[in-house]
């Protein structure tokens, strides 16, 4: 399986056929991204919350490829009556949306959640079972002491954290948070976006290689991670 960083908190899996992508905020409004809306091609996308660059460009991506949409259930509605002759999936915190490739699940993430037309949502993070291998993406989230419950329940292969700080919980943070998720690789994300959440991730890496057994591997915008 292919993991594909597309800057911010954007992330693409990619087996065979399936195209997964986590938090679709593309260029031009995210300024890392290598890729516009119009050059992604996912056969499924999953939204954690409802913040601009998260939703991002979830409803043209959607329109135009006739990928499928899974997110929390307020999230769902008003993406349905956007997408009307689309495939919205709706679920809430523990829900579980079953495919012939896997599942998605929801699970807790520490965070606001209002959409740019103002429905207010419950922030989440999503565990995507990707054809044997388990990818948990944290959303955007503060450090809390549920998070190791996750891996408890669903060993996780890789970890998509966010590390920015300001909006979410910062590098330092995101080191308890290694240690509790216990992802075997974490792949870091939500950072140098913008001034505010700019962060130093070869300094994350180190301080989680040595103090965790986990691994980091640090994408620039366009490269992909092979698990």
């Amino acid at each position: 399986m292919e993991i594909r960083y597309l800057g911010h908190a954007t992330f693409e899996l990619v087996d065979g056929d399936t195209r997964i992508l986590i938090d679709p905020f593309l260029a031009p409004h995210n300024p890392k991204a290598p890729v516009t809306a119009d050059e992604v091609d996912p056969t499924h996308i999953v939204v954690t919350h409802g913040h601009a660059d998260h939703i991002g460009d979830t409803v043209a991506i959607a329109a135009r490829t006739g990928a499928s949409v899974t997110a929390i259930v307020e999230i769902a509605q008003e993406l349905a009556a956007d997408l009307p002759d689309g495939e919205v999936r709706e679920l809430n915190l523990g829900g579980t949306d079953v495919f012939d490739w896997g599942w998605v699940k929801l699970v807790p993430a520490w965070h606001t959640s209002t959409t740019p037309k103002g429905t207010v949502n419950t922030a989440a993070g999503a565990v995507v079972h990707l054809n044997g291998t388990t990818i948990y993406h944290l959303g955007d989230t503060a450090l809390f002491s549920d998070l190791q419950l996750v891996g408890r329940r669903h060993p996780i292969d890789v970890a998509l954290m966010c590390i920015g700080g300001y909006y979410t919980m910062d590098r330092h943070d995101a080191v308890e948070a290694a240690r509790l998720v216990g992802a075997g690789t974490i792949i870091p994300g939500h950072y140098d976006t913008f001034p505010p959440i700019e962060t130093d991730a070869a300094a994350f890496k180190a301080d989680v290689e040595r103090e965790t057994d986990t691994k980091v591997v640090v994408l620039a915008p366009g490269e992909t991670h092979t698990t």
